[in-house]
């Protein structure tokens, strides 16, 4: 349990950004190795966000932060696996036929990151929350010092943290990017996406047959996450345990000129028309109050590393999150940045080493995953050569994975193009489809 009373100390090891996903993760794996690390959480948890749908991959990081019980506990919907319709092909994979044995899940994150980041405060990092970072001083690299806002109890006050590093997990906030100006939109005056989400009550979900199930069903008949796209962009459809999330990933473009209050006529008139989400929503109650909404939706940062400071997560970079990659690259950066702090430390005079590691690594990540959820959209700032030399570091079944879910959208040309070039595209020739990959004829909904 976090206390909320403790001072903010005068001086640490690290101080991270920000207690999501990547924030608290960095902080328990740090803690865990006998850092001395202070984490600032601008709000108090459990709070609202968005990214429900975990693909499997994430539990190997669980396990390394030593989470993985906790979250088995809470009892999050697993799920069997993914359905798309996309201008009309209906794709389905499972990941069980994968060689998966532990399951995706739908995760209600306003819990999940809670639980995350107060198992961070139990490995030992001290958790502050309702303080937010103002900014951090450079001018001595290797003794940043990070001014804050302490907003506990309802009054404010000032203070700063002397640290050796800071980590920016500030998530779309971006706290060294805006900075440093180093975030870049991608699609800037083009196609410059936003998302536009909420949440409704009874709604009926599809399974992992194509069928349409009621949500008495659960926890029996797994959910799948179901992905239909439609003439402004492509929407999700989330079924959690009491409620369930939409979602519209649109071109900015649509709604120009609109107000923030027509958001919600839109968003309701957008999923009421649109073929299978409609039957899905038929009996299902809107929760008034519930849209929000997020711009800049995809951005890469020309930096992300310099010394004494590293940006993880979302505040190293975000990608349309078509392919669920979210969370996933949160733990993964958070791995990442807590091994490369701890060398740093151990040994001062490798720290430029370790810091173009990171650097490497996390652009490889980023230009992986934007190639394949932005196709050319992506293509600006990924180093291709990095990309391809990760294709071929991968566990098989990883990129067999990646490589069939390339097919289910237009958007992945970048990405098939470089695994061709890198020649692992193996039996899958030019098709991307393998016996763990089906088209369906219909869906029953």
């Amino acid at each position: 349990m976090i206390s909320n009373q403790a001072e903010v100390p005068s001086r640490t090891d690290v101080v991270v950004i920000g207690g999501g996903p990547a924030g608290s993760s960095a902080a328990a794996l740090l803690a865990k190795q006998g850092i001395d690390v202070v984490l600032l959480e601008k709000v108090k948890h459990p709070r609202n966000t968005v990214g429900e749908s975990l693909i499997p991959h994430f539990w190997k990081f669980a396990d390394s932060t030593g989470v993985s019980k906790e979250i088995e506990a809470n009892g999050f919907l697993k799920k069997a696996g993914g359905i798309t319709v996309w201008k009309g092909n209906i794709h389905q994979f499972s990941f069980e036929k994968f060689g998966y044995k532990r399951p995706a899940l739908h995760v209600e994150r306003d819990i999940f990151d809670d639980l995350l980041l107060r198992h961070s405060d139990s490995c030992g990092a001290c958790v502050i929350e309702e303080t937010s970072v103002a900014r951090v001083d450079f001018s001595d690299s290797s003794e940043p010092k990070v001014s804050y806002d302490d907003r506990r109890g309802g009054s404010l006050s000032h203070g700063e943290i002397a640290c050796k590093f800071v980590v920016d997990a500030s998530g779309h906030s971006v706290a060294l990017a805006k900075q440093f100006n180093t975030r870049v939109i991608v699609g800037r005056g083009q196609q410059e996406y936003m998302a536009l989400w909420g949440y409704f009550e009874n709604s009926r979900y599809v399974g992992a047959d194509g069928g349409s199930y009621g949500p008495e069903c659960l926890p029996d008949v797994k959910p799948v996450t179901f992905v239909v796209s439609y003439e402004d962009g492509w929407i999700w459809h989330i079924i959690l345990r009491a409620h369930t999330s939409v979602g519209l990933v649109i071109n900015t473009s649509r709604i120009k000129g609109m107000k923030k209050p027509e958001y919600e006529a839109y968003f309701q008139r957008t999923v009421e028309s649109t073929p299978y989400l409609k039957e899905l929503l038929r009996t299902a109650k809107f929760k008034q109050g519930s849209i929000r909404f997020m711009h800049d939706y995809s951005y890469y940062l020309k930096t992300v590393c310099g010394e004494g400071w590293f940006c993880i997560g979302d505040a190293g970079g975000f990608v349309d999150p078509i392919f669920s990659h979210g969370v996933q690259a949160a733990f993964y950066n958070a791995n990442i940045v807590s091994t490369v702090i701890k060398a740093s430390l151990d040994n001062p005079a490798g720290s430029e080493r370790y810091r173009k590691r990171f650097d490497k690594l996390s652009r490889q990540y980023y230009g992986f995953s934007r190639s394949l959820a932005l196709g050319s959209l992506g293509g600006d700032g990924v180093d291709r050569e990095l990309v391809k030399e990760l294709m071929k570091q991968m566990p098989p079944i990883e990129l067999e994975l990646m490589l069939v879910a390339s097919c289910i959208s237009d958007r992945s040309e970048n990405f098939r193009d470089m695994a061709r070039e890198s020649g692992v595209l193996g039996e899958f020739g030019d098709s991307f489809v393998s016996a763990r990959h089906r088209f369906l004829p219909a869906l029953n909904l």
